[in-house]
């Protein structure tokens, strides 16, 4: 494309009223977003309130080269919603040269080998949590897989047990709701008091960060620091090119900020793949079938699939800071970009018949880098996402051990919209019966 037919501007898209734009995209969003794409292809704009113009990409394509675009034309941090929450450290805040030394950092304690270490803890954890669910009546699992997401993350990266793994088991659900919230209402981040959202916020904030300190200085004196697998202790080995050490702020922002990213988002998917579970029988009889026999192929392709079909983070956005061109428009500077993964992941030319639930679409194949975006991608792509896979792994090897579900003929559960993620409304309902728990062969036991 030459530079005669690029088009100054943001693409075309629907004349309605920004309030009903918004409200289409918070209640009804596949259905608005589709009707979209149908009538003006795979790039179009849409406004949202506070965010202005907001450019939908849905092609792989277009994907790509936004991801990989220089860091210096597009931000994913500075403008994000999500910096004043998570603070001015954040990964999920920050950019450029800053961005990518945090990354370097914080990579190696999410390596694929040593995600092995955390394998047995999320294990415990789980067996623990589903050994307690509820015997032929109807509940909500999403509770219960936020209890095993939490639990984990406050062992495997902060390192916390004890009195203060309690504490924080206690404050930091009501802390990651709390923040959804406000992220979505920037006008609302000014301390007017203790009374006022924001000001509850932050005393809320301030008595976590109180904890993570203690946490902190502890594994400052632990002698046996090297030796630990927990990804706090490896954050306080760090050092940076020049020598420094991380700082307690700086540990802190990027610790809160894995527990806002791998947290509820991957209870949301393990509550989704019950809710998918439920209604599939024949894909539900040959996972219990592949797990009793040590296998994990159809599990894998099984997390895929969820993740495809209910993304639980719909966009991955990005700010242009400068003009940037893509699709054949060149966006002005200060204009959001919103990579569709709702949009992406339901692309019949991408995924045939993309509203049936097929996991073995995945299973001699893995799906593509840029049509399969659940963890964003470029160089900002989560650097949790094996740890996730991992947990999402595990934990529903430990489900299908040790119950059983009762199939289910009710209608879908909605999708519901937490503030940045997206849930079953329902909670992902399940009804269950014990299975009788299977001795590990002596092989898998060795190496436990």
């Amino acid at each position: 494309m030459t530079d005669t037919t690029i088009i100054d501007g943001v693409p075309p898209g629907p004349a309605m009223p920004m309030p009903l734009q918004t409200l289409a995209i918070l209640t009804r969003q596949r259905p608005f977003l589709e009707r979209q794409r149908r009538r003006y292809g795979n790039m179009f704009s849409i406004k949202v309130a506070a965010l202005g113009h907001l450019v939908v990409l849905a092609d792989p394509a277009l994907i790509k080269h936004t991801f990989m675009a220089d860091a210096k034309t597009l931000h994913a941090g500075s403008r994000s919603p999500l910096r004043k929450v998570l603070g001015d450290n954040s990964l999920l805040g920050i950019d450029e040269e800053h961005h990518m030394e945090q990354r370097k950092l914080l990579l190696p304690p999410f390596k694929g080998q040593r995600m092995k270490a955390y394998e047995p803890l999320i294990e415990e954890i789980a067996i623990a949590e589903i050994d307690r669910w509820p015997v032929a009546v109807e509940f909500e699992t999403a509770k219960s897989m936020q209890r095993i997401t939490l639990r984990a993350i406050l062992r495997a990266v902060f390192g916390a047990t004890g009195a203060r793994a309690e504490e924080l088991e206690e404050l930091l659900p009501t802390w990651t709701d709390q923040g959804q919230s406000l992220s979505r209402f920037p006008q609302l981040h000014r301390d007017l008091g203790p009374l006022s959202p924001w000001g509850r916020f932050l005393r809320l904030r301030a008595k976590v960060d109180a904890i993570l300190d203690s946490l902190i200085e502890d594994a400052r004196r632990d002698p046996d620091l090297p030796e630990r697998l927990d990804v706090l202790a490896m954050m306080v080995l760090a050092r940076r090119e020049d020598g420094t050490a991380l700082s307690n702020a700086e540990i802190r922002d990027q610790l809160v900020t894995m527990l806002a990213a791998g947290h509820e988002t991957t209870a949301h998917t393990l509550s989704w793949a019950v809710e998918r579970l439920r209604r599939h029988p024949d894909v539900l009889a040959r996972l219990v079938d592949e797990v009793d026999a040590g296998g994990k192929e159809l599990r894998d392709a099984t997390i895929r699939e969820v993740q495809r079909m209910r993304p639980v983070i719909s966009f991955a956005g990005r700010h242009t800071m400068k003009p940037f061109e893509v699709g054949g428009y060149r966006l002005p500077a200060g204009i959001l970009i919103g990579l569709s993964a709702g949009l992406t992941h339901f692309d019949p030319d991408l995924f045939p018949h993309p509203d049936r639930f097929d996991p073995d679409r995945f299973l001699d194949t893995k799906p593509g880098t840029y049509s399969w975006i659940p963890f964003g991608g470029g160089v900002r792509r989560c650097i949790g996402a094996t740890f996730a896979h991992m947990e999402l792994d595990v934990v529903l090897r430990v489900i299908l051990q040790r119950v059983a579900f009762e199939a289910t003929t009710a209608p879908d559960e909605p999708w519901k919209f937490k503030g940045v993620a997206w849930s079953p409304a329902g909670g992902g309902k399940a009804l269950v019966h014990r299975r009788p728990v299977r001795e590990a062969a002596p092989e898998i036991a060795a190496a436990a």
